[in-house]
């Protein structure tokens, strides 16, 4: 039967958490708002418009949602040509395709910024299919993403592992009914991800690689 291997990509396969902190926070400066760097981290994960509502709260002016998301788009974009793959995260994809894995990634990025990041991990030749926050009506911590990625895959949620740096993954992937695998690369304690539904962690991809024979992947 089929297996799928269902990747986050920012924070999991490539190393962006703390660029979105910085130009999120940026943008959040730019438009009047003081917003702690920390609490930016703790929230990067979440699509544009539920960060923007998870730091201002639904009291904020709405009308400048648009605003900000646009801002961080501009000063992320800056980073497009250099966004540096976390280690082995290519080898990784491969080596899960080889073994029979169908390889998908779930990530909130489209366009221009899905292209940069695939571009970085170098493993296109691996990934079967991307599920992007585009094509769902709700994204991380809800399952809908995950749940996509499965579609996509063909394979049902027994049959999938997701993995992933954020409690927004954890949880989206345990409501999913998949079994969850986090990586502490995306900055995030240990206990965070057990806790959000983490059967099993790992510092990042290249010792999640080296640990494949005793892992959920195995």
């Amino acid at each position: 039967m089929e297996r799928a291997a269902v990747f986050d990509v920012d924070g999991t396969l490539v190393d962006t958490n703390h660029l979105h902190v910085v130009t999120w926070w940026e943008a959040f400066r730019q438009a009047g708002h003081r917003v702690p760097m920390h609490a930016v981290h703790r929230a990067v994960g979440l699509a544009s418009t539920d960060l923007i509502a998870h730091l201002l709260g639904d009291e904020r002016d709405k009308d400048g949602d648009a605003q900000l998301s646009d801002a961080h788009k501009a000063l992320y974009g800056q980073y497009f040509d250099r966004l540096p793959p976390l280690p082995d995260a290519g080898d990784l994809l491969r080596q899960l395709a080889r073994a029979g894995w169908t390889v998908v990634l779930a990530t909130s990025a489209g366009g221009a910024e899905l292209s940069a990041l695939r571009r970085a991990i170098g493993a296109d030749d691996a990934i079967a299919a991307t599920a992007s926050a585009d094509d769902v009506d709700a994204g991380k911590p809800a399952p809908e993403p995950v749940e996509h990625a499965l579609e996509l895959a063909g394979v049902p949620a027994e049959r999938a592992v997701f993995v992933g740096d954020t409690v927004w993954d954890m949880r989206a992937g345990s409501r999913a009914g998949v079994r969850c695998v986090g990586v502490l690369c995306g900055g995030l304690p240990r206990a965070d991800l057990q806790e959000a539904g983490a059967e099993a962690v790992y510092a990042d991809p290249a010792d999640l690689l080296a640990s494949l024979p005793d892992s959920p992947l195995a």
